[in-house]
């Protein structure tokens, strides 16, 4: 790429993994000749808050597993990633944990019979939080891209909630729609 705008697209994130390929993170940082890495800052049971219950059709204040993330590429952090499940999906799994999931969270989900089907993402632009700022390591006044997606499986539960926040001046998002 000839600037420092990082173009990403979704669906690399959301199919399964064979077994011993790498993350889709590492997979996608490699190929751009980068190092794709993440740190987990926390794993386990919270409360949902209002948008992930709403996400994932649960009742505000309910028990859900979350997976927090700072995505860095080349140590430098790029991302901020906070990922739901239900508990009837997590407790008691590899997501609810705070270790690296070989393959990807994805690919643990789909070993353990949920698939994802369809997704929706919502993306907006905002300021950042202090603590966003101080993490992505940004100016007062430069935005952030707030990326919100569901995941859910064939009978239209969902089963995952991303919630991804990343600086707007390195990112790009690309969708590509099959139409028929």
């Amino acid at each position: 790429m000839s600037d420092s705008t990082w173009v990403s697209t979704s669906m690399p994130y959301l199919t399964p993994r064979q077994k011993g390929q790498p993350d889709a993170w590492g997979t996608e940082a490699a190929a751009r000749g980068g190092k794709g890495s993440q740190r987990i800052v926390q794993a386990g049971e919270v409360l949902a808050s209002d948008e992930v219950a709403a996400l994932l059709g649960a009742a505000e204040g309910e028990t859900v597993v979350v997976r927090r993330r700072i995505i860095q590429l080349n140590d430098l952090p790029c991302e901020l990633t906070d990922t739901y499940y239900p508990v009837s999906i997590a407790r008691g799994t590899r997501l609810a944990e705070k270790g690296k999931i070989p393959g990807g969270a994805v690919t643990l989900l789909a070993e353990l019979g949920h698939v994802g089907t369809r997704v929706c993402e919502d993306v907006t632009a905002r300021l950042p939080s202090a603590e966003e700022r101080e993490v992505l390591q940004l100016a007062a006044d430069e935005p952030v891209l707030k990326l919100s997606r569901v995941t859910l499986d064939s009978k239209d539960r969902p089963i995952q909630v991303d919630i991804m926040v990343m600086p707007a001046h390195r990112q790009r998002l690309r969708y590509e729609l099959r139409i028929g």
